[in-house]
């Protein structure tokens, strides 16, 4: 991608002006984002996604199954029978990750890869009938919300109080002040950054994309990182025994000894300290397929020539490593740079494949088998 371009995606900006000027600072509406824009997948479409497991789906209602005023939250999947009559107004039915399941949504969502995909997650797809909507809350990631079908008033702003409703299914805000008020029409997007308050009504019926980021809790990364590299501690940090010839009787035999206390200390600086080992466990971090994902074997030619990455595969790289779906390669020289355009284009044309060392081949042709790759026409 050309960061330099100008973008009608970005009102004009190029994605290299709309990083320095908007990205985690301030909104930014645009209208006819993309011109002609209309929604990928039709009411009927979105239904049959959300009857099924494969499919993380949400039901927001602000009646209760009486028609009395109160936030309802179901999780699916949904069978057609279990939705709200399309006649009944203010219910919200969410389907999360819809670039895992449908082409059109995963090209949709490759316009946003001047972030990088380390913080790229997915793209959810919000159906409302008139009225609905998920009440005034705020995010802690960035995202994109672009109106597909139907109109969807937006208020939002810089909130200062993020006090919630008490005793809610939903975190909704008590005191919601917003700053602007908005009508998307489809094509039309508005950017917000982390934890700026927005309460989105559907004005009839409503169908809205949402391009989110991931924005890792830090201990939450820790944690996660922490158990990877334990599981090679004994590598890492090596197979010393604690000894203490110099030790003396003690009084008080409750007492951690502090030498004991350094030693153990000194075996997880040790642990932590291998920067090759940390940079592994990060980016095979980074690329771990999500929970509902799975992959189909089949057999492949050895002879394959174009090849595409699977639109559910995760794949990136660093000064060394490449990794993808959860593990990582090292990788040098040709073979390098050719993984790393794959990485960042998701397809090799046939004359690169065909470039590729031996090893690399091989390597390409196991992920064609496991179904992280395809061959293309």
């Amino acid at each position: 991608m050309n960061i330099t371009q100008p973008l009608a995606l970005l009102g004009g900006m190029s994605p290299q002006q709309f990083m320095k000027r908007h990205w985690e600072k301030k909104p930014l509406l645009v209208r006819q984002a993309i011109p002609g824009f209309s929604a990928l997948l039709d009411r009927s479409e979105l239904f049959d996604l959300a009857q099924g497991d494969e499919v993380e789906s949400r039901l927001i209602s602000q009646l209760d199954r009486r028609g009395n005023p109160g936030w309802q939250f179901r999780s699916g999947p949904f069978p057609r029978r279990a939705l709200p009559p399309l006649k009944q107004p203010n219910w919200t039915l969410l389907l999360q990750g819809m670039d895992l399941h449908h082409a059109g949504v995963q090209q949709l969502m490759q316009q946003f890869r001047f972030v990088p995909d380390a913080r790229l997650d997915d793209v959810m797809i919000s159906y409302a009938t008139d009225g609905g909507g998920v009440g005034p809350h705020f995010d802690s990631y960035d995202v994109f919300l672009l109106q597909a079908h139907g109109q969807r008033r937006w208020r939002y702003g810089r909130q200062k109080d993020l006090s919630l409703v008490p005793g809610m299914p939903l975190k909704i805000l008590s005191n919601f002040v917003p700053e602007f008020d908005e009508v998307l029409n489809p094509g039309d997007m508005l950017y917000l950054p982390p934890r700026y308050a927005h309460d989105g009504v559907a004005q009839g019926e409503c169908m809205t994309y949402s391009i989110g980021f991931r924005s890792p809790n830090r201990g939450e990364l820790a944690r996660e990182l922490l158990q990877r590299l334990a599981d090679d501690a004994s590598d890492l940090a090596g197979e010393a025994i604690y000894r203490d010839p110099l030790q003396v009787a003690v009084p008080t035999p409750g007492a951690i000894p502090a030498a004991l206390h350094d030693f153990a200390l000194d075996s997880v600086r040790s642990a932590m300290q291998d920067p090759d080992a940390f940079a592994c466990v990060l980016g095979e971090h980074l690329t771990e397929p999500k929970a509902n994902v799975w992959f189909e074997s089949r057999a492949a030619r050895s002879d394959f020539g174009a090849l595409v990455l699977d639109r559910r595969s995760r794949m990136m790289y660093d000064a060394r490593h490449i990794f993808i779906n959860g593990e990582g390669f090292r990788a040098s020289g040709r073979d390098a740079a050719l993984m790393r355009r794959l990485a960042d284009e998701h397809c090799l044309d046939a004359a690169a494949s065909h470039g590729a060392s031996a090893d690399a081949r091989t390597l390409l042709l196991s992920w064609i088998e496991a179904g992280w790759l395809h061959e293309s026409d």
